[in-house]
C-alpha cells in the first residue's frame, strides 16, 4: 500500500473510532489488538496491515469490512465496498469534498428513484443469465 493510501485508511479508521466515541485503548480491548498498533495504523504508519486485524477493527467499529479492505486495496470476494470508499480508492486524486459531493448526489438519485442506496443486489440479482 502506498503511503497516501495508508493515510486514507488511517483517517477512515480514526474517524470511525471517534464517531463511536471510543479511545484507542477501548478499541484495543474490543479487538485484542494493541493500542500502539491501532494508533500506528490510524497515523498511516502501517503499509501492510494484517487483514485479520482489519476485520476485527471493522467489526468493532460497525463499518463494512469491504470498505476497510477497499481502502487497504485488499480483495473481498463476497462483498463490494460502499460508494465513498470505492471512490476514494478508485479515484484517489479526488479531493474529499468531491467524494462527499458525489456520495450526496448518488444518495439523492437513489432516493429519487426509490432505491435503498446502501443496499446491494440480492445474491444472483446482478448476474446476467
Amino acid at each position: 500500500m502506498e503511503p497516501d493510501q495508508a493515510q486514507r485508511l488511517g483517517q477512515f479508521l480514526r474517524k470511525a473510532r471517534q464517531d463511536k466515541q471510543l479511545s484507542a485503548m477501548q478499541l484495543s480491548e474490543l479487538t485484542g489488538i494493541s493500542d500502539a498498533s491501532i494508533i500506528r495504523t490510524e497515523q498511516g504508519k502501517v503499509n501492510s496491515p494484517a487483514p485479520d486485524k482489519l476485520v476485527r477493527i471493522a467489526e468493532a467499529l460497525d463499518v463494512p469490512v469491504a470498505d476497510v479492505f477497499a481502502l487497504a486495496e485488499y480483495m473481498v470476494v463476497d462483498e463490494l465496498p460502499t460508494f465513498a470508499p470505492y471512490l476514494r480508492t478508485k479515484y484517489a486524486a479526488l479531493p474529499e469534498e468531491a467524494v462527499e459531493a458525489l456520495q450526496s448526489y448518488a444518495e439523492h438519485l437513489a432516493h429519487k428513484h426509490g432505491v435503498q442506496f446502501l443496499d446491494g443486489p440480492d445474491p444472483g440479482e446482478d448476474e446476467k443469465p
